[in-house]
């Protein structure tokens, strides 16, 4: 845990937290997309599907209050992958999303890994800005299978090759 002032902090992942984790990110997705099987699956278990293959959720808590949320997800012992990142609306601004990327990177960086990978969807332009000013690049392809909603795949190099 890193504090980043009095009242703000991130924090990782408790069961307690599962309900925040869904609310932030079907908010984003309802609003823009659909909730996909894969996005229930993951909502319904994830300690199953992040935590226990190695992964990592993350939370900025504001005041007692879980304000935005991000998952670290390991694919590989080289390539992790950064997914469910929310900010809640009312917090939008504070510079969340950048501690949750920085914090993510810093994780994925930790763990020994040669890249970090992400889907989303150009719709996301305040997203897709983000993860550029972080050095993630599109790549060529999309191969994502799981959601219907990715148009872009992007990767930032972390290590040598």
């Amino acid at each position: 845990m890193s504090e980043t002032s009095e009242s703000v902090e991130i924090i990782t992942y408790k069961d307690q937290y599962r309900a925040d984790f869904e609310r932030l990110n079907r908010r984003w997705i309802e609003q823009y997309f659909v909730v996909e099987e894969a996005d229930r699956k993951v909502f319904a278990d994830p300690l199953n599907y992040i935590i226990d293959p190695g992964g990592q959720i993350f939370f900025v808590r504001e005041n007692d209050e879980i304000k935005g949320t991000c998952a670290v997800l390991r694919n590989s012992e080289s390539t992790f992958e950064l997914g469910k990142m929310a900010v809640d609306p009312s917090a939008q601004g504070k510079g969340f999303g950048k501690l949750l990327i920085q914090t993510a990177i810093e994780f994925t960086k930790n763990q020994g890994a040669k890249e970090l990978i992400l889907s989303s969807n150009t719709k996301l332009d305040a997203a897709i800005k983000l993860y550029e000013k972080y050095g993630f690049e599109a790549l060529p392809h999309i191969s994502d299978e799981r959601y219907t909603r990715v148009d872009i795949m992007m990767r930032l190099p972390l290590g040598a090759e």
